[in-house]
């Protein structure tokens, strides 16, 4: 596993990091979020050892990244922000150093010089000087060099980053399919990324943590969580919602829209776990209302968000 013992990182007077501890497993996927400035690259910085933090420590697969340093980092791929690559270098030239750095040589080199192209969708540029690349094909060789080992242990800060929506999906995929035996911490800002890839997620506001949960237990914490969202004919509102507070576990309804041919309308429930979908479309029906669209609301991450960072 990935172990991270109270790190914290100074800059002058400014703590940056405050004090952070959690664990990865083997399997896991854990998103790590925040708002700009909040320690997200600086702690992963720290964990690969990239640089020393000012108190605390890191333990990649029982090797101590301040005492057993290089043990440590051979156990990892690390996918730095803003793709930091030779640009004089070719795509095949530059992954063909990396292996040879890992320690790679002859024929086993090429293999995984190969591997990294295809795994990363590089074939068509892998001739290609780096400098001419686009953003996004920058990202995928810095991702290609993070893999070229395969490690145990991923590191990926915004791995996404500069990437059209084609390329967004082919990274989450080859990122969930690695996940099986790896432990993985993936930094990001994107909260649908988060939902779509993380297994667990992490968010950190002005060097510290404040939620460690599942995706779904976030969207818990979401006052719309629950919720019942209706667009029916238009009806007479005050009678309507008469016979929705009569419904069991029904907390209160909102009017969100009234127009001409439709009426738009939210029930929230008492208890976010406590379902009232069948109790709302019973209730409905027994009254003879129409309903044109029904819709049960998830949570919305970006209001857990700005609740946990601001």
């Amino acid at each position: 596993m990935i172990e991270v013992k109270n790190l914290t990182k100074y800059f002058g007077a400014k703590k940056a990091v405050d004090n952070i501890s959690f664990t990865v497993e083997k399997g896991e996927i854990l998103g790590f979020l925040g708002p700009n400035a909040a320690g997200k690259s600086t702690t992963m910085r720290m964990i690969t050892g990239f640089i020393p933090p000012s108190d605390g420590t890191a333990v990649i697969g029982g090797a101590d990244i301040l005492t057993d340093a290089v043990a440590a980092r051979k156990k990892i791929g690390y996918l730095p922000e803003n793709a930091p690559v030779y640009p004089d270098m070719t795509v095949y030239g530059y992954l063909d150093f990396c292996a040879e750095v890992r320690g790679f040589s002859g024929e086993n080199r090429k293999k995984k010089v190969e591997e990294a192209l295809e795994k990363c969708f590089l074939n068509e540029v892998k001739f290609q000087t780096i400098s001419t690349l686009s953003k996004g094909f920058k990202q995928r060789v810095c991702f290609a060099q993070s893999i070229i080992h395969d490690p145990e242990y991923l590191i990926l800060d915004e791995p996404t980053d500069g990437l059209d929506p084609n390329q967004k999906h082919e990274v989450r995929l080859l990122i969930r399919k690695m996940s099986a035996d790896k432990a993985i911490i993936l930094s990001t800002h994107i909260l649908d990324e988060m939902d779509a890839v993380c297994s667990r997620a992490i968010i950190i506001a002005k060097g510290r943590i404040v939620a460690d949960e599942t995706p779904f237990n976030l969207r818990t914490r979401s006052s719309l969580h629950g919720a019942v969202s209706l667009t029916l004919p238009p009806t007479d509102t005050e009678k309507f919602i008469s016979c929705i507070r009569g419904i069991k576990g029904v907390k209160e309804v909102r009017i969100i829209e009234k127009e001409a041919d439709t009426l738009k309308v939210r029930i929230y429930p008492e208890n976010a776990y406590t379902p009232i979908v069948n109790g709302v479309v019973t209730a409905l029906s027994d009254h003879h209302y129409e309903i044109k669209t029904i819709f049960v609301e998830q949570g919305r991450l970006d209001e857990v968000f700005r609740e946990l960072t601001v």
